[in-house]
């Protein structure tokens, strides 16, 4: 009937016998078939008919998921149940008590079709399926596009192709296991080295550069003393002259 819960939002139709027409709007409910006992009708989307995800209420407490409410008020400006105003800016939290209602469900994790036979609450269901051994995660090597069960993890890194490690023969590089056959370890070597000197030679350019434009700095502070002193010294000259003459 609805849709799976984490991201697997779905796009259902919603007929509108005011307008006429069918409305697509996105679903984003828990699948009540998730759900161990019995469901409130109450804690069920006016919208999608599945549980409440994300919850939100109009003033006149029909409750809906954000998604399934936000895409309908995109062309109309009603309660879908009872067409009473409604915009988002009047749309506010669950009740507590429909909140905790809500909360205390139990349901299966998605995961339970890969093996997982867990049943928790719905408060804690998107921390159980973070950690969920039976979740699809990537793998942690770069370039590879495979995504396995968390549980298994570890028995696939262990032979990905895509596995790097540290080069048997000494020379320090970290090969994929893809590119044993071709790796050659002087020519690594060489390359490596090529790129030190190239960086060597840049950084002594820029010590170059930095050493001519501090050697200039101090050329011209020694130019403009020199002037300083040698107007200080006709100063001096005038300066004596003057006292000789008054002397004599």
């Amino acid at each position: 009937m609805g849709v799976g819960h984490g991201g697997s939002c779905g796009i259902g139709s919603f007929y509108d016998p005011c307008k006429c027409i069918q409305i697509q709007v996105q679903r984003m409910g828990y699948d009540i078939e998730r759900f161990v006992g019995y469901v409130n009708e109450g804690l069920l989307c006016c919208i999608c008919r599945d549980v409440l995800e994300n919850p939100l209420q109009a003033p006149c407490e029909h409750a809906f998921c954000t998604s399934c409410i936000h895409g309908w008020l995109v062309q109309n400006h009603n309660c879908p149940e009872d067409r009473q105003a409604l915009d988002v800016s009047m749309l506010r939290p669950l009740f507590r008590y429909m909140r905790n209602d809500l909360h205390r469900l139990q349901i299966r994790c998605k995961n339970r079709q890969h093996g997982c036979e867990t049943i928790c609450s719905l408060e804690a269901i998107d921390r159980h399926e973070r950690e969920c051994e039976y979740s699809q995660v990537p793998c942690l090597n770069a370039g590879c596009t495979v995504q396995v069960e968390r549980r298994n993890l570890e028995s696939h890194l262990a032979v990905c192709e895509y596995r790097s490690r540290e080069c048997p023969n000494g020379c320090g590089y970290a090969i994929l296991s893809a590119d044993d056959a071709q790796h050659n370890c002087i020519a690594e070597l060489r390359t490596e080295l090529e790129l030190l000197r190239s960086e060597m030679i840049c950084k002594i350019e820029e010590v170059r550069h930095e050493m001519e434009s501090r050697l200039d700095s101090q050329r011209r502070h020694m130019v403009q003393k020199e002037s300083l002193l040698q107007n200080e010294i006709e100063e001096l000259k005038v300066s004596i002259n003057l006292f000789i003459v008054i002397i004599l």
